[in-house]
């Protein structure tokens, strides 16, 4: 791994389960060990729709979307847009644009990116069930802001707004997030 203090973009991001809370992880980001939430089904070889679980599998960052005026500031070699209150991500596994990014109102079950709570302030796409696309494998794994006491997921990797500033200037579409048990 990259050592993140010679200025290098990270090339791989380690996520393992802390021990008795498999809701709670550890992110090992080259010489940064950061503390992160998990899905609230623990780690999964088995990803499914609506199991809440975090995949166990290798996944490159995408791209990402961030709010504007919420002090956050998207800097990073990812490529990112704002969010705009129309932004969606569909979950329903039926549907055609399942697992992809749809424009609210949308007629099938979907996710708002924005919301009032700041959990997609700074929110990543990983590429978890992007190419191929499988139905009911899971949908929406991101990577993006915690809850004050890091408190589970629905199957995304959370980190606190203080630590993914640090990293963000770190990730590109190189970047790696392993996720093991």
């Amino acid at each position: 791994m990259d050592k993140m203090a010679d200025g290098r973009t990270l090339r791989l991001i380690e996520v393992r389960a802390r021990p008795g809370n498999p809701a709670q992880g550890l992110l090992i980001a080259g010489n940064l060990v950061l503390r992160c939430a998990l899905g609230k089904g623990g780690i999964s070889a088995f990803k499914r729709e609506g199991d809440g679980a975090t995949p166990l599998a290798a996944m490159r960052l995408l791209y990402g979307w961030h709010r504007r005026r919420r002090g956050v500031a998207a800097f990073s070699p990812l490529p990112f847009r704002a969010i705009r209150r129309n932004d969606g991500w569909c979950d329903a596994s039926n549907d055609g644009n399942y697992n992809r990014p749809v424009r609210a109102p949308y007629r099938a079950s979907h996710e708002n990116l924005w919301r009032k709570d700041g959990l997609y302030d700074i929110c990543i796409v990983m590429g978890w069930n992007i190419r191929p696309r499988l139905r009911g494998r899971g949908s929406a794994i991101f990577f993006h802001l915690a809850r004050p006491g890091y408190p589970p997921t629905e199957g995304c990797i959370a980190l606190k707004r203080a630590d993914m500033a640090r990293l963000l200037p770190h990730l590109n579409a190189r970047t790696m997030i392993r996720v093991r048990r």
